[in-house]
């Protein structure tokens, strides 16, 4: 980096420096209990699955009411929205249907997602026990579980999905 160049980010780094000194109300740190709202993150094994339950049954009328919309009736959605479906799909250069049942690797993501980002006009609205019960529904719907099974922070991490070992597993620092 020319000379020049060096002493234009200097002073640019300077000028902000005393910016941000003369202006300290620019943030402030985070509370434990800010944090903990958006701390949710599940993992594969399902650490951190929060207590609730739910059955296909429950998940079916919570769908109805709350999913339905975006993803078509029984997840059977346009191609982008589609939860259901695809099995078999997967081989060849052109993955033909991604969707939970054909593609996904976990269960504990799609209660993941689902309790973070769903319903999409209103995310992280829905209770513990509805996730499980939607989760539990488009589960069920792909054939992965039983219509009688019931979802929760016990069973959702051993439930094993079609494409579990589709994927290269990733190892840092390896």
């Amino acid at each position: 980096m020319s000379t020049r160049k060096l002493l234009a980010a200097g002073t640019l780094l300077a000028l902000c420096s005393a910016a941000f000194a003369q202006s300290p109300n620019l943030g402030k740190p985070i509370s434990p209990e800010d944090l903990a709202a958006w701390d949710i993150s599940i993992g594969p094994d399902g650490a951190g699955l929060p207590p609730g339950s739910g059955t296909p049954k429950q998940g079916e009328e919570v769908f109805n009411t709350k999913c339905q919309a975006c993803h078509g009736a029984k997840g059977a959605g346009q191609p982008n929205d589609r939860l259901v479906g695809g099995m078999g799909t997967l081989a060849g250069d052109k993955p033909a249907v991604k969707t939970v049942g054909s593609y996904w690797p976990y269960a504990t993501t799609l209660f993941d997602y689902v309790r973070r980002a769903m319903p999409y006009v209103d995310s992280k609205s829905l209770s513990n026990d509805e996730v499980y019960a939607v989760a539990a529904y488009i589960l069920s719907l792909n054939g992965v579980i039983g219509d009688t099974e019931t979802m929760n922070a016990q069973t959702l991490p051993h439930v094993k999905m079609p494409n579990r070992d589709g994927f290269i597993p990733f190892h840092r620092g390896e």
